[in-house]
């Protein structure tokens, strides 16, 4: 799938002839295939498309590319001299850039190369990239049912004496293994006193009885990302242990039936937090309700108390509320959903109800 004619129908709206995409999400975004890093570039105007690249690569775009014109760097003709020729070929005078994403050198460079206005507008990417289509859906539902099987797989595997990096390791093979791509994110694995953690590395800490484990996880498929958590508990657990896990778990379903297209990112996120105050843990969960998920692992819209703007039909966020016990134990529970005029489908299948292994 490609996004060219959807960027360029947005240009006039916003005084475009053109944008140019720099940011690696962004060039996926439009055209359907991934160059890693700066190995890459789009430009969008509203006649004709480009994708520059170098050798590594023009094979492989070649096969992918779809409405868009490939066009070869390197041998002494560097990116500038492409856009260069394009933008004299196309008579563009006011071009957008990701100004969110380009760095200030990189900014100045193209501004003394290239013969037009250089014009801040990463802004129309991101109000593309904030609703996603049915294709997408697929495929981002697909990336989510990878994630599942893996979570499966190593439920059978956690156990007293098992360290954090190796759960970490196994969900990284078994995503892989199942047909992942890449993952979204490095695995977060983190257990007992480490769960209040809420970004915890994994570490050689062994899993012991009576703790909990969570695992923050997610995969690419087809350039799109997955992402969940789920909390278990290993041998037994305490009353306290229960009383934060059903806590978190009623807040985070409080937060997913107050989700619809319309609704505030903030009303959303108020709606789980005031489940979390209420039982007396409000101090203790300090991130907002959720974030956009799409080419990029965070991304907009995010449902938290910083967004008091109206969330689209279309958008796909997060729902991880979480309780962290400083020096403790600490509990996310994270499903991904999409949200529509009547309320939201939850993608994520997996059970989260309490479970002691």
């Amino acid at each position: 799938m490609n996004h060219f004619q959807n960027i360029a129908a947005r240009l006039e709206a916003y005084g475009l002839d053109a944008m140019l995409l720099s940011c690696e999400a962004n060039r996926f975004y439009a055209s359907g295939f991934h160059s890693s890093g700066t190995d890459g570039m789009a430009l969008v105007t509203r006649n004709k498309h480009y994708y520059f690249t170098d050798s590594r690569y023009t094979e492989a775009a070649g096969r992918t590319l779809r409405d868009a014109e490939l066009r070869k760097v390197g041998g002494g003709t560097g990116y500038s001299a492409r856009l260069k020729e394009a933008i004299q070929e196309q008579s563009i005078q006011k071009m957008g850039f990701e100004d969110g994403y380009m760095t200030v050198k990189e900014f100045e460079t193209y501004r003394k190369a290239l013969p037009c206005e250089l014009v801040p507008a990463t802004d129309l990417l991101l109000e593309l990239r904030r609703v996603k289509s049915r294709e997408e859906l697929e495929v981002m539902t697909a990336a989510q049912r990878i994630a599942e099987r893996a979570l499966e797989d190593i439920l059978q595997e956690i156990r007293p004496g098992v360290t954090e990096r190796e759960i970490a390791a196994r969900l990284q093979y078994l995503m892989l293994h199942y047909g992942a791509e890449n993952m979204s994110f490095d695995p977060i694995v983190v257990s007992g006193p480490n769960g209040s953690l809420p970004h915890g590395v994994p570490s050689e800490k062994e899993i012991q009885s009576g703790e909990f484990v969570t695992m923050d996880f997610g995969c690419i498929c087809h350039g799109y990302c997955s992402d969940m958590t789920r909390t278990v508990a290993v041998g037994s657990v305490t009353e306290e242990m229960r009383a934060v896990y059903e806590t978190v778990l009623a807040a985070q379903k409080a937060g997913i039936a107050a989700a619809r297209a319309g609704v505030t990112g903030k009303a959303v996120d108020a709606a789980a937090r005031q489940v979390i105050e209420a039982a007396g843990y409000g101090r203790y969960f300090g991130h907002g309700f959720g974030h956009g998920v799409g080419v990029e692992i965070h991304e907009a819209p995010t449902a938290s108390s910083a967004n008091d703007k109206p969330l689209p039909a279309g958008a796909v966020i997060s729902a991880e509320p979480g309780i962290y016990l400083p020096g403790r134990l600490g509990v996310r529970i994270e499903d991904v959903i999409v949200l529509t005029e009547d309320g939201c489908e939850n993608l994520t299948r997996a059970p989260k109800e309490l479970l002691i292994l």
